[in-house]
């Protein structure tokens, strides 16, 4: 009886035979798929590189036509740009977004940005008309993508949003 109790107390000290060591809580279920966090990466960077182009219009730009859709693009743009950030957080997107300056469709990448502003007057509008009409394209073709193929429900919410919001 001694010999068990003995074993029983060596075994409680070193940890074995007693309490079991508190388990780390389960990650939480994420309802984030492939879809979702590639347009949330996509989204942000286009929504945060036209920002320096939305920022060049008012010294660049001769016409109404230019200045009024810049101030459109960057009432949805701003409006945008905290639930994306907040999205990608809770998605566990890395820090560093590598479709930041990828050159493709609707993105404004700094050598475009660069010759756009070495342009003023008409020369300017004509190029920054083309460009926002873009980022807006793709922005519509993406959020209809992320529509179709998402899986998280805000991340869809805002994709709806982004659609209605450039379709008008």
């Amino acid at each position: 009886m001694r010999l068990i109790t003995v074993l029983t107390t060596v075994l409680l000290l070193t940890g074995c035979g007693g309490p079991a060591a508190p388990r780390p809580a389960p990650a939480p279920a994420t309802t984030f798929g492939g879809t979702d966090r590639a347009w949330i990466e996509i989204t942000l960077a286009m929504n945060e590189q036209v920002l320096p182009l939305l920022d060049a219009v008012p010294g660049h730009a001769d016409g109404a036509a230019a200045r009024d859709l810049a101030a459109r693009v960057r009432v949805f743009t701003e409006a945008e740009l905290p639930e994306l950030r907040a999205l990608h957080e809770l998605a566990g997107l890395p820090a560093e977004n590598p479709h930041m300056g990828m050159p493709m469709p609707g993105m404004v990448i700094d050598t475009e940005l660069a010759a756009m502003t070495k342009l003023s007057g008409p020369g300017f509008d004509a190029a920054a008309i083309a460009k926002l009409d873009e980022v807006v394209a793709q922005a519509i073709t993406l959020a209809r993508g992320e529509q179709e193929n998402g899986t998280d429900p805000r991340t869809r919410a805002l994709a709806a949003e982004m659609l209605a919001a450039r379709s008008a």
